[in-house]
């Protein structure tokens, strides 16, 4: 039998995923986690087979202890409702060999499982074609995304080189480099490109 910890910080997440698990006698669920830093304690506890782990969560992010989780033995399977392609790569890059969104059917976690036990990637179907085309925004660097985000939320050239306490010919020339990177023409394009992409959210 096959033997799992999750990890979520919402219960009733936890509580969903065990019961799809245990409805399987393949596997045997044998720790909750409800952070990043409690997983890898667990993790080097009760060595499972598998350590099905979320992104987002209080202090450390998952993406944050993959490779430490991999280190002590276990396979990550990623079950998050992250479904841009930018954290899958990062996950996989991480040493996570399965991502599955959270929205999906209860058999993709089941497979995903089965898949990274015979070393194999597991992909969700509705990111599998997108992480395959690249995408421009990960040609970005972090600065530039953090003055893409900061362009989006409206401030001006000089407002965020106060607030990043840079000069304000280093924030242009940043911005043009995002607007070649991305192809596009106006600060507008950067905006919508930006709430198209979630890398900013409205409400």
């Amino acid at each position: 039998m096959t033997t799992v910890l999750l990890v979520d910080d919402h219960a009733i997440v936890r509580s969903g995923v065990r019961r799809i698990l245990t409805e399987d006698n393949a596997f045997d669920v044998v720790g909750e986690a409800a952070t990043a830093d409690e997983a890898v304690r667990l993790a080097r506890r009760l060595t499972p087979d598998v350590v099905v782990l979320d992104i987002g969560m209080k202090g450390r992010s998952g993406l944050d202890v993959i490779a430490e989780i991999r280190a002590l033995g276990s396979r990550v399977v990623i079950l998050s409702m992250q479904d841009e392609p930018a954290y899958a790569r990062q996950a996989f890059e991480r040493g996570a060999q399965g991502y599955v969104l959270k929205d999906g059917a209860d058999e993709d976690l089941a497979n995903a499982i089965r898949s990274v036990l015979e070393d194999r990637i597991y992909v969700h179907g509705a990111l599998a074609a997108r992480l395959v085309l690249r995408d421009p925004i990960d040609d970005l660097s972090n600065r530039e995304r953090e003055i893409l985000r900061h362009i989006a939320l409206g401030y001006t050239n000089q407002e965020i080189a106060k607030r990043l306490f840079l000069s304000v010919r280093t924030v242009e020339a940043h911005r043009r480099h995002i607007l070649d990177k991305l192809r596009l023409e106006t600060r507008a394009d950067l905006v919508r490109y930006a709430l198209e992409n979630r890398i900013v959210t409205v409400g």
